[in-house]
């Protein structure tokens, strides 16, 4: 599906905006069936010469960029945005390897999520599950994933986004052109369910926490107490950044302050925004992570880390723009001592959050709790709640907080059954999903197969 064929039938559900259109209820399992995962991620050019597509595909998607022009006129500017801005990605991209590292560290996250959970859960539930890497801006774009699944005689599909916190920019965008394939009839209908979000996903929040600690590890001794922690967030889609209704912002908060309970460090800590490198603006969200280390060099800080925290995979973002770019900046402004950590790709928390996320949407034949103790795992202390079923978590005064939002909502708990009582919620079991329910051209309806 080419770009301009994804704005012929793309849906403007405003809806997108805040998740709210995600079939994200639990999906009944059968003895059998084979289960596929789609893992949808930003991608990335594999060679040089791709730069240039690359950031068309980018500047072409509504989601990312909303721009009140008709098609013919957006696919002009995108296309002389992209020739504008290849010259200057492509010198970055050539800075970490000629390529970006996400493809293949997202297969590598595929791989290993596929065999953990065959390995727990499989055989146990009597399920296969299979793992597609789905790439929005490059391959192997949603469209091959669907193929691959189609051959593979998929049964049932999780939607599973690489992206902890909820966007619209991010997972909002992969679902949509999910969608869009279903609507231009390039992709069969299966019954689907989706993961909106795992910002604070306790195995998520541990195994952030280790990469901060190790991380911790490559600053001197004598200063190592005194690092700073700046959780640095993408900025977010342009359209969203206006509306209230949008959930980013208290799902990185959420994520933030889940992480500094989890370490109990009453290291000074700071939540910020990076802008995206393909548009080179300011960012929209604030304070911006730039400004922030700005500020706190102008305070004698001898040294911060900066902990990357909206996407699981190292990208040009990471490797380029917080690690070479910024670090040039900050050490000018008279921070000694800076470091980035390094994005979760395969941590075997991640992992093992990941395969909770997706079972956690799934009503197998026997419980899923059992094959997990029987094999093992890690000890844990939360059942594997379906998202719709779990209590939002309330956001305190703390440094995970920011200036732009006045809400006090967050991500979703992963809160166990005896505290829900105390607390006095009381959850629903949302209905059996219908068949593929991803939003229709119709903002007011979703498909039903």
């Amino acid at each position: 599906m080419s770009p301009r064929d994804v704005l012929r039938v793309y849906d403007s559900n405003p809806e997108v905006l805040s998740g709210e259109s995600l079939p994200a209820g639990p999906l009944p399992v059968e003895d059998g069936e084979r289960v596929g995962v789609v893992m949808f991620n930003l991608g990335g050019p594999a060679s040089l010469d791709e730069v240039e597509l690359f950031l068309y595909q980018l500047f072409m998607d509504p989601a990312f960029l909303d721009l009140p022009v008709g098609r013919r006129l957006r696919r002009w500017l995108a296309s002389a945005g992209a020739r504008l801005r290849a010259g200057t990605l492509r010198r970055r991209f050539e800075m970490i390897g000629g390529e970006s590292p996400l493809p293949s560290l997202a297969h590598e996250q595929a791989d290993a999520l596929e065999r953990r959970l065959n390995a727990v859960y499989g055989a146990a539930v009597g399920a296969q599950f299979r793992t597609y890497p789905a790439m929005r801006y490059s391959a192997p774009f949603p469209e091959e994933a669907a193929a691959r699944m189609e051959a593979d005689d998929v049964d049932k599909v999780v939607l599973l986004p690489a992206f902890p916190q909820y966007s619209a920019a991010t997972t909002g965008s992969a679902l949509a052109y999910w969608a869009a394939l279903r609507a231009a009839g390039e992709r069969p209908s299966w019954p689907t369910t989706a993961v909106p979000e795992y910002a604070a996903h306790p195995k998520f929040i541990q195994s952030v926490s280790e990469r901060i600690d190790e991380a911790l590890q490559r600053f001197p001794e004598d200063v190592r107490e005194q690092a700073v922690l700046v959780f640095s967030a993408q900025d977010t889609a342009w359209r969203s950044r206006a509306d209230k209704t949008a959930p980013y912002c208290c799902q990185v908060s959420s994520t933030v302050q889940q992480v500094l309970r989890h370490r109990e460090d009453a290291r000074s800590a700071h939540t910020a925004f990076h802008p995206p490198n393909a548009l080179g603006t300011r960012p929209g969200l604030s304070p911006s992570t730039p400004s922030v280390l700005e500020a706190l060099a102008q305070q004698g800080c001898p040294a911060a880390l900066v902990v990357p925290i909206s996407i699981l995979t190292d990208h040009v973002n990471t490797a380029y723009d917080l690690d070479i770019s910024l670090r040039a900046e900050v050490e000018q402004q008279g921070i000694d001592h800076f470091e980035v950590t390094a994005a979760l790709n395969t941590h075997p928390l991640l992992i093992d959050a990941l395969g909770e996320a997706v079972v956690a949407q799934l009503h197998p034949p026997t419980d899923a709790e059992e094959p997990w103790a029987a094999w093992g795992g890690q000890q844990r202390h939360y059942p594997l709640r379906p998202y719709q079923d779990r209590p939002r978590l309330s956001l305190d005064s703390t440094a995970a907080t920011h200036e732009d939002c006045d809400r006090t909502e967050g991500a979703r708990g992963w809160t166990p059954e005896k505290a829900l009582s105390n607390e006095g919620i009381s959850p629903k079991r949302p209905a059996t999903p219908p068949d593929d329910p991803s939003p229709s051209p119709d903002p007011r309806s979703r498909e039903r197969s």
